[in-house]
């Protein structure tokens, strides 16, 4: 029962995070992380919380700073970097786990370095396991790494989506079908900066229907609303 109530206590921040994120891209405006952990006595639970929340999100935290290109706050990133290196991928863990690890850690680099602690060393983790797989499972990992859809992103996970577009097109036709709004709609931010998307696809129609029937999960909208920021050219 504990373990529950805090998955859904996680569960809740994270949707909050996210909420705010989509605010952020659609308004312009600042996005602050600092202020979110607490100080003092009685509140490690909560700076548990909080972290892990940002930890979750991954690298898609920095998504205003990139897409609208203000550089953020020392203080946001010093908690950026704290959840970092709070949850390190453990032994055995899923290349997810790794990739969205290295992505945050990718991503703290280009920022400030000095944070890093590892003295700027971003050597990415093999994509194997992506050589050959079926499309709906490249999609689903795809969508699952969703982070590492950026225009000026260059790594083994973006190589492998820039050559098999009409699968990753089967992948987010097959999660619309199924109704699953987040995987559809993290495979169609990939979709946005694939070359050979077939034309017939409707992706920007199919991104609105994405948005709309999974409006009650902040998580779609940030997806749905970075891959439309990229689509229209948001500086990166």
């Amino acid at each position: 029962m504990k373990k529950s109530g805090t998955s859904t206590r996680l569960a809740g921040a994270v949707q909050g995070l996210t909420s705010e994120l989509v605010s952020a891209l659609r308004s312009g405006d600042p996005f602050r992380l600092a202020g979110r952990v607490p100080e003092g006595d009685g509140t490690e639970a909560t700076a548990d919380l909080t972290l892990a929340a940002v930890r979750v999100v991954g690298a898609d935290v920095a998504l205003p700073s990139i897409l609208h290109c203000a550089p953020p706050e020392s203080d946001d990133l010093a908690l950026f970097s704290r959840a970092l290196h709070s949850y390190p991928p453990p032994a055995g863990a899923s290349p997810t786990s790794v990739w969205s690890h290295w992505a945050m850690r990718r991503t703290l680099l280009r920022l400030d370095a000095s944070l890093d602690g590892e003295s700027g060393n971003d050597a990415e983790p093999e994509a194997a396991w992506l050589d050959n797989a079926p499309w709906q499972f490249l999609t689903h990992q795809l969508a699952v790494l969703a982070p590492l859809a950026l225009p000026a992103e260059d790594c083994g996970v973006a190589r492998v989506a820039r050559s098999r577009p009409a699968d990753v097109a089967r992948g987010f036709v097959r999660a619309v079908r199924r109704r699953d709004w987040l995987q559809a709609a993290g495979a169609g931010r990939w979709l946005v900066l694939l070359d050979g998307v077939p034309e017939t696809l409707g992706l920007d129609t199919g991104l609105e229907f994405v948005a709309q029937m999974g409006c009650d999960d902040s998580r779609v909208a940030l997806q749905v609303e970075t891959a439309r920021l990229m689509r229209v050219g948001a500086p990166v």
